[in-house]
């Protein structure tokens, strides 16, 4: 019987000790019913790779997963896919450090999942792979003999053939993304950019969004990714009632709440939003004592260089904020890189009067639509959004920045503060709808839909 299978740089198998649901897991819930497979790397290192997966099966989803070298991860993980691609993909060519040893290390883990997967792979299985790391999959899978359907979803931004160019290995890496049957991005600028790379690189020929290259078609479109909304907005109901989240509250002192929840990343313009905050201060002291800001960005990467300044320079940042401006009984600046539970986010996301999510760029950043869910309809907070993240193309109602300008995003924190409660209420109620409308649900529909659809089996004829 046939089987969705996806494929991902690590599985989040649920009986796994620690295992986190992660950002993915929560997006492809509706997919996990019984006879699902999911298949990457188990997050072990091992001397030799494990070609042969182990296999865990939950609730009726099958986990698969393969060990992989030490060596292998620093080519593959650290090398390339974080240390190239990731800041390239993010519009940052002064940091991508690219190696030729770490690229060979990136396909040949590619590699070993290729033949690991087709060792337990079936005919009539359609495969779903997610992310950066996994661009060359689908070659490497063709080359072990599937012939089935193959999608491919990009959760972080594209960019445009003049800055894809700088990549050594750009003809490639766009070669290998037209192996696939699908391709997925979060907004239409970021198919188009992709769909022109396939253009003026390879000679591909682009009608709308259909691909035609050594005579086969492949589909590139947008599918912004969501969140469950409605259950969201139930579990924050809920959490604002959570002894922490009320312990926050109370500390407040009736004071407003701005909060930012990151991961500790480059991308996310942590500097820009530090510095703006205290532009806020210095610009409207009439907010001085009324407002804490709270940002949650726990580590990540810490084996990156660029991760490591940046923590050090949001300590600097912070220290300076809180010394120039704080008083014997308020810190205005509350700084942690502890991760908290969805749950807990859930109800701080609730007492906020302002969600500043300010990334320098962004595929989507689902922290927006987050905040927006958890919101009071009686008395909703303000969402001030980055323009180059992609739920910006959509959440229009938000107070849209420039993150790059310390002080527009000081200035938008001023007029969330000033705003008065009917227009609040007037945002909100429009963001909300668009936020309940595009959900995880839709996501995944839309994408099983469309590399089901018989125009895909034709094409990869």
């Amino acid at each position: 019987m046939a089987r969705l299978v996806i494929v991902s740089n690590r599985v989040p198998i649920p009986k796994a000790r620690g295992a986190s649901a992660g950002g993915l897991a929560v997006a492809l819930r509706d997919l996990l019913t019984p006879g699902t497979m999911w298949f990457g790397w188990s997050g072990r290192l091992s001397a030799e790779p494990s070609l042969q997966p182990a296999i865990v099966e939950a609730r009726g989803v099958t986990y698969a997963t393969v060990d992989i070298t030490a060596e292998a991860h620093r080519g593959f993980y650290v090398g390339f896919a974080n240390g190239a691609l990731w800041p390239l993909l993010h519009f940052r060519l002064g940091l991508m450090h690219f190696r030729r040893e770490d690229y060979d290390g990136y396909l040949e883990v590619n590699r070993t999942f290729a033949r690991s997967l087709a060792s337990i792979l079936q005919q009539d299985d359609t495969v779903w792979a997610h992310d950066y790391h996994l661009i060359p999959f689908a070659r490497l899978l063709r080359e072990q003999g599937f012939n089935g359907r193959l999608g491919f979803f990009l959760h972080v931004p594209f960019v445009p053939p003049s800055m894809l160019e700088a990549m050594p290995v750009a003809r490639d890496l766009v070669a290998d993304l037209c192996a696939y049957d699908l391709v997925g991005f979060q907004t239409e600028e970021h198919a188009r950019d992709f769909r022109d790379c396939a253009q003026r690189m390879l000679g591909a020929a682009v009608e709308g969004e259909w691909i035609r290259l050594n005579g086969r078609r492949l589909r590139a479109f947008a599918d912004p990714i969501g969140i469950d909304a409605a259950g969201f907005a139930q579990e924050a109901e809920r959490a604002a009632g959570e002894k922490l989240v009320q312990r926050v509250a109370g500390s407040l002192s009736g004071r407003a709440l701005a909060i930012g929840v990151d991961r500790m990343d480059y991308s996310k313009g942590l500097p820009h939003r530090f510095e703006a905050f205290g532009r806020l201060l210095e610009k409207h002291p009439e907010h001085k004592r009324q407002i804490h800001f709270l940002q949650i960005c726990p580590r990540s990467r810490e084996e990156v260089d660029e991760y490591r300044k940046l923590r050090i320079e949001l300590d600097r940042l912070a220290g300076r904020i809180n010394g120039r401006h704080s008083d014997f009984d308020w810190t205005p600046l509350r700084y942690s890189t502890r991760a908290a539970p969805r749950a807990t986010l859930a109800g701080l996301y609730r007492i906020g009067r302002i969600g500043v999510v300010t990334p320098l760029r962004d595929g989507m950043n689902l922290v927006a639509k987050e905040f927006i869910a958890a919101q009071s309809d009686e008395d909703p907070g303000v969402l001030v959004l980055s323009q180059f993240a992609g739920a910006a193309q959509d959440l229009t109602e938000a107070l849209i920045v420039n993150p790059f300008d310390p002080d527009a995003i000081a200035d938008a924190m001023h007029m969330a503060l000033a705003m008065p409660p009917s227009e609040r209420k007037e945002r909100h109620l429009i963001l909300k709808e668009k936020v309940m409308r595009t959900t995880a649900e839709t996501y995944c529909r839309r994408f099983i839909e469309a590399l089901e659809a018989p125009s895909i089996a034709r094409a990869a004829a």
